[in-house]
């Protein structure tokens, strides 16, 4: 019973190898030296400690919500490439599946399309 969870166990200390290697690696021979624009926050887009009422750019959510937005939705075709052998195997699917999927990538296209044209993607 537990011999059939082995590969898993080495699936999982192999991941945490790759993923832990190169930091360690990086902070062992790479170059360490810190100084105040390094060490700031960039990933709200302005400082972290100022004013509430100061203005700010509203683009950068917009780009943070629209990618949101696209990475959810390919995550629907995942379900649908799982399933890809079982609908190719039935020929009564087969047609419906591929229109099925083409018409759910033509909406994230149309979504897309939209968006560019908007000017939400353009960044000035």
């Amino acid at each position: 019973m537990l011999e059939s969870y082995f590969p898993v166990l080495v699936f999982v200390v192999v991941a945490i190898i790759v993923g832990f290697a190169p930091m360690v690696v990086g902070r062992i021979l790479g170059p360490h030296r810190p100084n105040e624009e390094k060490l700031s926050a960039y990933e709200r887009g302005f400082e972290a400690f100022e004013d509430a009422r100061m203005p700010f750019d509203v683009r950068y959510y917009l780009i943070a919500i629209i990618f949101i937005l696209f990475d959810l939705e390919i995550a629907f075709l995942f379900p649908w490439a799982t399933i890809f052998k079982e609908i190719v195997a039935a020929p009564a699917i087969k047609m419906f599946g591929f229109v099925e999927m083409l018409v759910f990538i033509g909406i994230l296209l149309v979504g897309y399309i939209y968006a560019w044209a908007k000017g939400a993607l353009d960044w000035e």
